[in-house]
């Protein structure tokens, strides 16, 4: 009897509380609408291939709040000697469609230089973003050219914690295209594959060194169109850099 006589005067409570605006337990477990920003240097390292050290990057970034974000995303490498680089800017929409997913729409601007000669592209983006089951972070996205060209990533993570501090990071990536794009070295079909492995210590919790091991592999017409250039169809590299965010 005590119990339903609490929950009666508890109700009216609530409901007085509620309408001239003061804060209650339950009022307060709501969204939070919140502006937060995230920034992420997933890699920020240096290659061996070959006796070449190019310098790499993987960057995302956003700002807003559980259920909306405008996201920034860059990734690239750029060649230590020769001038040769490639990288790609991505300016994003993002909506949460559920618990673990963001649904994604924007823009993205692809370059690429070889010497004297660069050549650039704005492309549609669609993409989503979230956990898989087992916690895998996967982001697949497709891609339509200003000139019609179609094209779609998939990229896959996983963090495998060996104690607190110490955490290996398998990594695949696959590029596709339907339409074969000589400037960027893109032929039809399955492009290019690459798997890391990457061993990073958190010094601290924003701040992490790492080492590792990449192999990417070209197939079908994008290998002709290496071969053609003089450009080795895989490649296997040793890396070494820093994982940041803030």
């Amino acid at each position: 009897m005590r119990i339903r006589v609490r929950c009666c005067l508890l109700a009216p409570a609530l409901a007085v509380a509620s309408a001239l605006g003061v804060s209650t337990p339950i009022s307060a477990q709501v969204a939070d609408k919140a502006i937060h920003t995230f920034v992420l240097f997933d890699q920020l390292e240096q290659r061996n291939i070959r006796g070449e050290q190019p310098v790499a990057w993987d960057m995302i970034g956003w700002v807003g709040g559980d259920f909306n974000r405008v996201w920034i995303k860059s990734s690239g490498s750029r060649a230590t000697r020769g001038g040769g680089s490639d990288a790609e800017l991505e300016a994003l929409f993002g909506r949460l469609i559920s618990p673990f997913w963001d649904a994604q729409i924007g823009v993205r601007l692809d370059t690429r230089g070889d010497g004297g000669a660069r050549h650039t592209r704005l492309s549609a983006v669609a993409a989503l973003e979230g956990l898989a089951p087992y916690w895998f972070e996967i982001e697949p996205s497709l891609f339509i050219s200003d000139r019609g060209d179609i094209s779609a990533e998939f990229t896959a993570t996983y963090d495998l914690f060996i104690t607190q501090r110490l955490i290996a990071q398998p990594r695949l990536d696959l590029r596709a295209a339907i339409q074969e794009v000589r400037e960027f070295g893109v032929g039809s079909g399955l492009n290019d594959a690459g798997i890391g492995l990457r061993l990073r210590y958190e010094l601290r919790r924003k701040l992490a060194p790492y080492v590792g091991i990449s192999w990417n592999r070209s197939f079908a017409g994008t290998a002709d169109l290496a071969r053609a250039g003089g450009e080795a169809v895989s490649a296997t590299a040793l890396v070494g850099g820093m994982r940041l965010w803030f």
